[in-house]
């Protein structure tokens, strides 16, 4: 049976991630000891947990210089293409995602790169699509970045490139506004007749567009209440209808589950507040606002400072169990499709999770206690 992509092979209303586990300190800009290291090692015994929990997938960050700080946050950690074929590897049902940037990668080096990992994975590959946002890194690699609006327009047209090659037979030329190539080729396609889903974290109007009008899934960051973003995603949804076509909106949390709301509560403001990393994080936001959209403005990063440390900004789930289950719950009804999730130290704080969480997620009928299972014979 073909792998169904657009679903991470899974039927589950909800699906479940695990969030920028390839560097150091993960997504948490904390000087706590147990923060994440990003060892090999780790990140293999992680991606085998979560396949063995019926996690659907991993979402790598794409980082080629740190924030610098006391813990130069992020400043150590694995390529995400590379880093997605060696976990694809050494697991059987998990979707991995490698995040690109496509002012960086050769649109005909990325193509072939992405079926060689998807035919490892026979079909569990995919594509996070980045279009721009890091001044400083662009700065390493001399390449200059593109004005907001046009830096999506060249993306469309490196993913419109890379989509011939995995479609097209025989040799073809291309001649864009961006892109000029001739004689182009390339065997094999995807796996299985098919193609890598692929997800964009477009944040302005444009990026989001952007995201609907390209991608199978939208990565929307829940900013003010989950309220407030059940309209965002609603909005995203007819959008991508008006288009004739079906859309995923995920979500990124930030997530510390403990025995007591007390606990859980205690110990994210110990490693988000009194033990941040503040001038890594200081350093993210004013990259930030120099590098990406129009949208993240400097007042809205100090308004959220804690949940940038905690976290890239994403929504902090905190507390027992029962709260935690029932915020993922929410945020299923709010019509988000799945949350990738960040701990401060994965392999240690996932397996609670699993064991209390997941659970009453399958009781309350938002994922499924046989998804393993069922995917498993789609192989």
């Amino acid at each position: 049976m073909t792998l169904d992509r657009s679903e991470l092979g899974s039927g589950n209303a909800l699906k479940l991630g695990i969030f920028g586990a390839n560097m150091s300190s993960g997504i948490a800009a904390t000087k706590v000891p147990e923060r994440w290291s990003s060892s090999w090692e780790e990140n293999v015994a992680l991606a085998q947990m979560l396949d063995d929990a019926g996690v659907e997938f991993m979402l790598p960050v794409a980082r080629w210089k740190g924030f610098g700080g006391s813990t130069n946050f992020e400043g150590a950690g694995f390529e995400t293409v590379t880093w997605a074929c060696g976990l694809l590897g050494a697991t059987q049902r998990l979707t991995v995602f490698g995040t690109v940037h496509a002012p960086l990668v050769h649109p005909i080096f990325a193509a072939k790169q992405f079926v060689t990992v998807d035919h490892v994975a026979r079909g569990r590959f995919g594509l996070n699509l980045v279009c721009g946002w890091n001044q400083d890194e662009f700065e390493m690699f001399n390449v200059s970045q593109r004005d907001h609006e046009t830096r999506y327009v060249h993306g469309a047209e490196w993913l419109r490139v890379i989509r011939m090659m995995w479609e097209r037979e025989g040799t073809f030329d291309f001649d864009g506004e961006f892109i000029t190539l001739h004689g182009v080729e390339s065997q094999p396609k995807p796996y299985g007749g098919t193609q890598p889903v692929i997800m964009n974290a477009g944040s302005s109007d444009t990026g989001k567009g952007f995201a609907i009008a390209n991608c199978a899934y939208l990565l929307s960051t829940i900013r003010m209440s989950v309220d407030q973003a059940a309209e965002n995603v609603a909005d995203a949804h007819r959008r991508a209808a008006a288009l004739g076509k079906r859309l995923g909106v995920m979500t990124t949390a930030s997530v510390v589950c403990r025995p007591t709301k007390r606990e859980a509560e205690e110990y994210y403001r110990y490693y988000a507040d009194e033990q941040a990393d503040w001038d890594a994080v200081e350093r993210m936001v004013e990259i930030g606002t120099r590098g990406s959209s129009t949208t993240m403005q400097p007042e809205h990063f100090q308004r959220m400072r804690v949940r940038f440390a905690a976290g890239y900004g994403g929504w902090p789930v905190v507390g027992d169990p029962d709260t935690v289950a029932a915020e993922f719950i929410a945020i299923a009804r709010a019509g988000f499709s799945g949350i990738a999730m960040g701990f401060v130290n994965y392999l240690a704080e996932f397996p609670y999770f699993r064991d209390e969480v997941i659970p009453r997620l399958e009781r309350a009928g938002v994922r499924s206690v046989d998804f393993g299972a069922s995917r498993s014979t789609q192989r």
